[in-house]
């Protein structure tokens, strides 16, 4: 498993380890997510092709999850070469040794809003790069690699080590550090759901299909309002439209690369979401038989997560107050 360390990866490891299956877990550097786990951990950088593929000798069976999430809205250039130079790399690799099945780890996001890939200029640096990578995945499948592609929606759910983007938006949320929020939604999964359907496209996925994993669609307002209870605090106390949200952003994301912090409001941040659910083809559900534990189950556990690691200081009020 290449991505072993982020968020996908420490539940895909756990979810493997239970069923009693052998994992190789490859990472850059970071192992948090990884400690005290009965794994052969190795150290690699997906980017060199000989480094991976001596990685892979001897698997069956590869779960590629390793990315670069950027919320750059610009052109990202270890964007290109982690998702796409990386993803060639591990085809290659899979092509040279004894791999089977590759689940190749997209994103719903790389979807325009009719269904198929983003083209040339669409989308952000992140969002494009998924899709280049997705276009080197069916060119291999084309070829006879037994590959499946798994595009998750908007992940949420504990073993956030690093934590992620929305991970970073719950906790601060959780300590009264988000006053508004924006009238627009994700469709949103547990991490959980997202490893089970995953190990359920390796063993029966068919190949050349794109498989959308997604959860439950609720506007922010919504979902924030959820997150609140769940973390025992007050909500936020306002919601602002897309389009004003837009204009307010680039000064926001000065803000805070001044103050040197990474910016979680940014214009790019702001498209990725959406007005309105897009329609999901149902594919996940028919042929891996996936579904979404309720949502107010997967912040609950999360919020739980964070606090049994310290990233929350006070333990949550239950009352409210």
């Amino acid at each position: 498993m290449t991505g072993a360390s982020g968020h996908v990866g420490a539940a895909l490891v756990r979810a493997l380890l239970e069923r009693g299956t052998r994992v190789r877990a490859l990472v850059r550097s970071d192992v948090r997510a990884l400690e005290g786990l009965d794994v052969d951990l190795r150290k690699i950088d997906v980017t060199d092709r000989e480094d991976v593929a001596a990685a892979f000798e001897g698997a069956t069976t590869v779960f590629h999850a390793a990315a670069r999430l950027t919320l750059e809205p610009g052109e990202d250039p270890e964007a290109e070469r982690v998702n796409v130079a990386g993803t060639r790399n591990v085809i290659a690799a899979c092509e040279r040794t004894s791999v089977q099945r590759l689940v190749h780890f997209s994103s719903a996001h790389a979807l325009a809003k009719h269904g198929g890939l983003l083209g040339d200029g669409e989308g952000r640096a992140y969002e494009r790069s998924k899709a280049l990578a997705e276009r080197e995945v069916n060119a291999a499948r084309e070829r006879g690699l037994g590959a499946v592609i798994v595009s998750p929606a908007a992940v949420i759910g504990p073993f956030d080590h690093k934590p992620s983007y929305m991970g970073r938006v719950l906790l601060m949320l959780a300590k009264g550090q988000l006053p508004g929020t924006v009238n627009a939604g994700q469709s949103w999964v547990d991490v959980r759901d997202v490893a089970q359907t995953a190990i359920t496209a390796s063993e029966r996925g068919n190949p050349g299909v794109r498989y959308v994993v997604a959860g439950h669609w609720l506007a922010m307002p919504a979902f924030a309002r959820l997150a609140a209870r769940a973390a025992g605090v007050r909500g936020p106390l306002f919601s602002v439209s897309t389009r004003v949200a837009k204009a307010f952003a680039p000064s926001l994301e000065r803000a805070s690369r001044w103050v040197g912090q990474e910016p979680l409001v940014t214009a790019a941040s702001m498209e990725a979401l959406e007005d309105r659910p897009r329609m999901a083809d149902g594919l996940a559900e028919r042929d891996l038989g996936h579904t979404a534990r309720p949502i107010e189950r997967t912040l609950d556990d999360t919020f739980r997560w964070f606090e049994a690691r310290g990233l929350l200081a006070a333990p949550r009020r239950k009352d409210g107050n």
